[in-house]
């Protein structure tokens, strides 16, 4: 089947305004990096999801599922098949009570910010993590004491074998970037979650707070996909790099981020074999300097040849 009958089925099932071909992930990574995906998808109902993901493995073309891009690197040749992109179009939120339900691509800010609204408090820890709820459950996101676990009830998910299942929280085996979701390949649908009653202003205050933490200590001003690496049992990346020399090094447009040696950041006009290559230095250096083999947090697409 060829690419131009492959995009009209692909039309024929969400709607030719859903369907871009040939098109540059750069714009929707917040690297800024990334070649073309044959077809960029942008479902608007769990039913789309379901009818493109049963198409793909029907006719054995390869997909992968994006939020906001905030921890994808992808490759500068693209990515083959199709990428379903849940971010705005897939990012409905209702409120009853302490409990939310949240669509998968609702970003992490929107939905702290709404809590916040609705006089509602857990969510502030997530207000400044750049993806979204489907993200946070596969990946149980975290920072400043807080996680996706705690506050999650059940999470949506469209299993690999093409089931849509409502997971309880104490089937979803979430550990330090880890879920069972990811595990067993399923595709976040959306989340419930249970909040507890505050008040706006303290909540907001916290955000804020939050905030001006992250400003102070992260490159937020510079393209990135945030913490590069995972936290290693006992260690600090950060700390680590640091010691290991490597602060503001560069490969390319690619450059250790010298406000937090955690951090790999587009410092201007980087490719994503810059990065690549930066990250594999990084993790020579640590590892022959402290012994501590850096697994990346960042995803890798499009590297597979």
């Amino acid at each position: 089947m060829d690419k131009e009958t492959q995009a009209k089925m692909l039309e024929s099932l969400i709607g030719r305004e859903s369907v871009r071909v040939d098109e540059p992930l750069a714009a929707y990574t917040t690297f800024l990096i990334g070649g073309p995906a044959d077809f960029l998808v942008s479902p608007r109902t769990e039913e789309q999801v379901c009818s493109v993901v049963a198409w793909c493995r029907e006719a054995d073309v390869p997909f992968r599922v994006m939020g906001l891009g905030s921890d994808v690197l992808v490759s500068d040749r693209g990515v083959r098949g199709v990428v379903l992109r849940l971010a705005e179009n897939f990012a409905a939120m209702s409120f009853e009570g302490e409990v939310v339900q949240v669509q998968a691509g609702c970003s992490n800010e929107e939905v702290a910010r709404a809590a916040c609204l609705a006089g509602l408090s857990g969510y502030e820890f997530a207000c400044g993590i750049p993806g979204t709820v489907g993200g946070a459950a596969i990946m149980n996101a975290g920072a400043y004491g807080g996680e996706f676990k705690d506050v999650a009830e059940a999470v949506r998910c469209l299993t690999s074998a093409g089931e849509v299942v409502d997971v309880p929280a104490a089937e979803a085996a979430w550990s330090y970037r880890h879920s069972m979701m990811d595990e067993a390949g399923s595709i976040v649908l959306g989340a419930t979650l249970r909040l507890v009653p505050g008040e706006c202003g303290a909540i907001q205050a916290r955000m804020d707070d939050l905030a001006q933490r992250r400003s102070e200590k992260q490159p937020l001003e510079m393209p990135s996909a945030g913490s590069t690496f995972k936290r290693p049992e006992g260690c600090f990346v950060g700390q680590l790099v640091q010691e290991a020399g490597l602060r503001g090094y560069r490969v390319g447009g690619a450059q250790v981020s010298e406000k937090h040696t955690g951090f790999v950041v587009n410092a201007g006009g980087a490719t994503a074999d810059d990065v690549r290559r930066l990250v594999a230095v990084v993790q020579e250096r640590v590892l022959a300097h402290a012994g501590v083999l850096l697994e990346p947090e960042v995803r890798m697409w499009g590297f597979e040849d």
